[in-house]
């Protein structure tokens, strides 16, 4: 029996990143209401050594398409990382659903046991296409989406559980 892989990423990439397209809009309204330049929020990080939310998100996204093109045998749409304000990283995460939106199931038969190969830097890494869903690409989809989360939660953006996860 085979794995349902485009069930298992697709939806869950698409709502998850819907979901943070509403995040970084209750930021967004949150700096204008508060008077706080963007791009203080933008480039906030929760740590010195880690990421500010723009990288956050730039990840998020790239994460999502790379890791769904090579289960899918077809090459993810190629993104500038210039956004600097919260209409154009919405934008990203937009065109982003969009590239996933054109993908079909009959183009993960099979992904499950299929050989996936990527680059991580200057290493390359091999794994069973379920195990580089599960182990690899949605781990870090959710880690810097939650970190994104966190980022402007911690700067005091309204927001909760629910937007994170939506409603069911």
């Amino acid at each position: 029996m085979t794995f349902p892989m485009y069930d298992a990423s697709i939806p869950t990439f698409t709502r998850a990143l819907g979901h943070l397209a509403g995040i970084l809009q209750k930021a967004a309204d949150h700096a204008a209401a508060k008077n706080i330049d963007p791009a203080v929020l933008i480039e906030s990080r929760l740590y010195p050594d880690m990421f500010p939310l723009l990288k956050q998100v730039q990840r998020t996204t790239d994460i999502a398409k790379s890791g769904a093109a090579r289960l899918a045998q077809t090459q993810p749409p190629s993104f500038e990382d210039n956004e600097t304000t919260f209409p154009q990283l919405i934008e990203r995460v937009r065109k982003t659903i969009a590239y996933l939106e054109t993908l079909k199931p009959e183009q993960f038969e099979g992904a499950d046991e299929r050989m996936v190969t990527w680059q991580i830097g200057e290493r390359t890494k091999t794994l069973r296409g379920i195990s580089h869903l599960q182990q690899f690409v949605l781990p870090n989809f959710f880690f810097h989406e939650t970190a994104a989360y966190a980022i402007l939660r911690h700067n005091g953006v309204k927001l909760g559980k629910r937007d994170f996860l939506g409603g069911f």
